[in-house]
């Protein structure tokens, strides 16, 4: 294991208002002269655009200049977002501000929406201005899909039918109604078809939600809605807790896709099933997020980013390059593989722009924990390679996953965690 790093949150956690020495106007950057090697703009203040843009400064020795536009004041972390609905975690728990990154490495920051991508003129139009670029880094994370079930867009609806899939506000919310929910009442989630954010998550959920309700309320049921013919992620792991920690508390169902949701009786129609709950949580399926979508980087007819893996420039619009859960890699959509992804990109930007060819040969890493209760996790790692013949990136020799659930590996999820906290934000 790394290092555990301990957070010193009093200089960590900042006000939503907080704007950071570096924190210009929009204003400054069309007045400012660039860095010797140029600027960078990082579209999405998440694990893998604020990586990118730390290491961007750190490796070109401050030559050039990461311009980060986030609209969001605070970053909260999805990873152990489902503990809060276990009830292990609060929000405040995974909620960090940006004032560390921006003070330690320059990266320099606009609090603000991109509202249009124009990749001809290298601009990024916001609410409140407009910032040029020599290269564009899209780090969105996931959009949702309402195609099939428009009812569940507008924010009432949410506030009724969370999917609490971006942590924040609606992960409270779901906890909320967890807590108010009878015991002997029935909490209905679905599982998207995949690729989606996070495999082994909705499975990760129904345990933490199991763990509270063997507690709090033990005749409750959960009922997993799977549009997958199988469990995505850990399968035999995820299996053996529901059987033996939680027996007779969840009824799983695969392939079962959602069809309709009826927002006001809390009803999910599938293609077998017609399922009434008391507290319903409902996951989209998912698309690469916005701003990829606005640069024209994904196709009509596949919702994810093509890309060149050895510097994750997109394959259809040159100068940008997309990094974290937009991108169709066939590979998991965690934070660990955002931020490895988000270093080979800084590394092959600083070589690109500094006149010198990418790694020719990128590595990495993923490990994924999930908790099974308070104290208990599991976990599986891989190790993936460059493949120049198949030019992608392919799962290689190395990592492995747990044998069953333990308080140990919670320990060590606790630390990653940590670790992972401190190297995108500090």
């Amino acid at each position: 294991m790394n290092k555990i790093v301990t957070l010193n949150r009093r200089a960590f956690i900042k006000t939503a208002g907080a704007a950071g020495a570096l924190l210009l106007s929009h204003n400054s950057f069309s007045r400012a002269s660039k860095p010797p090697l140029g600027r960078v703009v990082i579209v999405g203040g998440g694990y893998a655009g604020t990586t990118a843009a730390k290491y961007i400064r750190m490796w070109s020795l401050g030559n050039i200049e990461a311009v980060v536009i986030e609209k969001s004041a605070q970053f909260v972390s999805c990873p152990l977002s489902n503990l809060v609905l276990g009830g292990s975690k609060s929000i405040n728990d995974l909620t960090f501000g940006y004032d560390l990154v921006k003070k330690n490495h320059g990266v320099k920051w606009l609090n603000d929406e991109v509202t249009t991508i124009d990749s001809a003129a290298k601009k990024v139009i916001m609410q409140r201005g407009e910032i040029s670029y020599d290269r564009l880094i899209i780090a969105p994370g996931v959009d949702f899909i309402y195609d099939a079930l428009p009812n569940l867009q507008s924010a009432e609806a949410q506030q009724q039918i969370p999917h609490a899939w971006k942590a924040g506000w609606q992960t409270v919310n779901l906890r909320k109604q967890l807590e108010a929910m009878p015991d002997g009442g029935i909490f209905v989630m679905n599982v998207p078809k995949a690729p989606y954010r996070c495999p082994p998550g909705p499975y990760e959920r129904a345990c933490q939600v199991a763990s509270y309700f063997k507690t709090h309320k033990p005749t409750a049921k959960i009922i997993v809605l799977d549009a997958n013919p199988e469990i995505v992620s850990k399968k035999g792991l995820f299996t053996k807790v529901w059987a033996e920690m939680y027996a007779g508390m969840i009824d799983y169902r695969p392939n079962n896709a959602m069809v309709e949701v009826d927002v006001s009786s809390k009803t999910v129609t599938t293609d077998f099933d017609k399922v009434k709950a008391d507290v319903l949580n409902i996951i989209p399926p998912q698309r690469a997020g916005k701003p990829a979508q606005m640069a024209g980087l994904t196709e009509t007819d596949y919702p994810w980013c093509e890309v060149s893996f050895l510097t994750y420039e997109s394959k259809l619009v040159p100068n940008i390059h997309v990094i974290g859960d937009s991108v169709s890699a066939g590979l998991p959509k965690s934070a660990h593989m955002a931020t490895s992804q988000a270093r080979v990109c800084a590394n092959a930007i600083v070589a690109l722009m500094s006149g010198n060819a990418p790694d020719p040969t990128p590595v990495f890493a993923n490990t994924c924990y999930s908790y099974v209760n308070d104290k208990q996790a599991m976990h599986v790692a891989n190790v993936y390679r460059y493949d120049a013949g198949k030019k992608i990136m392919v799962s290689a020799d190395g990592g492995g996953v747990s044998t069953s659930p333990s308080e140990q590996e919670g320990q060590y999820a606790s630390a990653w965690a940590a670790n992972i906290w401190s190297d995108v934000l500090t």
